[in-house]
């Protein structure tokens, strides 16, 4: 009879061994558990430039769960919106403006949300898992050719103590002698993707929504989460699909490196991720003994060989490679945009039995999902493609008669955080 893995080894403290092949149900579940936290990020996202809103999340904290009718909903809470800045010029592919003169924020977009198991649920499990989620493209791939790619350096996320010892970082006080020293140490350097830190690390002090940046919000709540469940067992889990995979994996570095002691288990989760950083970004990662990474590739995907390793960069923890060509219930597309599909990805996941083994689905999940957003599912099953939309775009009949985009109620409004 199979033993049943800790809670600190479906977060990868033995590297996932004997949990991948075959794929054990428990972490089955908690992969799918968090594909699902990241597909509510597009769900709720209001992408209609139409709207005054546009950027931001459709649904408040409250409902949220609800409004994306997330299995289990009442188990979790969301503990606060995450926000970013689109003020960098490439970055208006990935972030959406509204049209309206009117318009919440015109440089913010809602990039995520950190939610919590509820109070009951933690007293069952013995600890308070923590997820951190963060929202992928909602357009196709016109992001992957505008994004800076070139690697930057990375010792703005570094901790003082890092730098100070010049290890894995580029030690500055070297005598730079000749061309070959100075490509050494720029292959010492820890390095990631310039795009990806823009995105985390930028503020706008004229916003009230990133004043501070995505990574000054993250680690101002880690760390007033921490404090108010001091008293309880944690564990912070990130996830994130496409651009939020590697968002996801960055921030997760970040807060192992800054802000939580070892003893806090700490796991990236992630879908779809384009590579992050270099080598030696990796080999920083591999220092902290409570990070691990877990990356679900679907064979057939191009996006996680961007940037490129002509560029430097490498991959970032396990792969789970699956492969959705094994389900026969997908069609056999050519787009690459369903090669990327998250919900396609998760079909995938509820039957996987490896590369050798039937496509099986092991746990209860709708076929119909895959068509969320995508026309991937066999025509066959009669479920219309890209399905999950908002009720008449949003439009409602107004007082005078007057077909209008409906606002949102108080509860739905942007709110700042800080």
């Amino acid at each position: 009879m199979e033993t049943e893995p800790t809670w600190h080894e479906l977060l990868g403290s033995k590297n996932w061994e004997g949990l991948l092949q075959p794929l054990n149900l428990t972490l089955r579940l908690l992969i799918l558990r968090c594909g699902d936290f990241c597909q509510a990020t597009y769900d709720a996202f209001n992408n209609d430039q139409n709207s005054k809103y546009c950027g931001t999340s459709r649904y408040g904290k409250k409902s949220f769960f609800d409004k994306v009718m997330l299995e289990n909903a009442s188990d979790y809470k969301i503990y606060c919106f995450l926000y970013a800045t689109a003020r960098i010029g490439a970055l208006e592919a990935i972030f959406l403006h509204s049209l309206s003169h009117e318009s919440w924020d015109r440089e913010s977009n809602w990039i995520g949300y950190i939610a919590v198991t509820s109070d009951e649920v933690s007293r069952k499990l013995g600890r308070r898992e923590v997820y951190v989620v963060f929202r992928g493209t909602s357009r196709n791939y016109e992001w992957v050719n505008v994004l800076g790619a070139r690697p930057d350096s990375a010792d703005s996320l570094l901790h003082p103590k890092s730098l100070q010892k010049g290890v894995l970082s580029g030690d500055s006080s070297k005598n730079k002698e000749d061309e070959d020293e100075d490509e050494d140490e720029d292959e010492d350097e820890v390095k990631v993707m310039d795009g990806w830190l823009k995105i985390y690390v930028s503020s706008d002090p004229k916003s009230s929504f990133t004043r501070l940046s995505a990574r000054e919000q993250l680690q101002a709540k880690i760390k007033a989460l921490r404090n108010q469940y001091k008293d309880e067992n944690l564990s912070i889990t990130f996830t994130g699909h496409s651009l939020g995979a590697s968002l996801a994996t960055l921030a997760a570095f970040d807060i192992v490196e800054n802000v939580v002691p070892v003893d806090i288990p700490v796991s990236a989760i992630v879908f779809g991720s384009p590579q992050v950083g270099n080598k030696t970004f990796n080999e920083r990662i591999k220092k902290f003994s409570n990070l691990n990474i877990l990356h679900v590739k679907n064979k057939i995907d191009l996006i996680p060989l961007y940037p490129s390793a002509l560029l430097g960069y490498v991959n970032s923890g396990i792969e789970l490679l699956i492969d959705s060509r094994k389900s026969l219930s997908l069609k056999k597309s050519i787009d690459t945009g369903d090669w990327h599909n998250l919900q396609g990805m998760l079909h995938v996941v509820a039957g996987w039995n490896g590369d050798d083994g039937k496509f099986e689905l092991k746990v209860k999940r709708s076929v119909a999902l895959v068509n969320k957003s995508s026309s991937l599912l066999k025509d066959e099953f009669l479920i219309p493609g890209s399905w999950w939309v908002e009720k008449n775009k949003g439009m409602v009949l107004d007082e005078n008669g007057e077909w209008i985009l409906a606002p949102p109620s108080d509860e739905n409004l942007p709110i700042p955080e800080y």
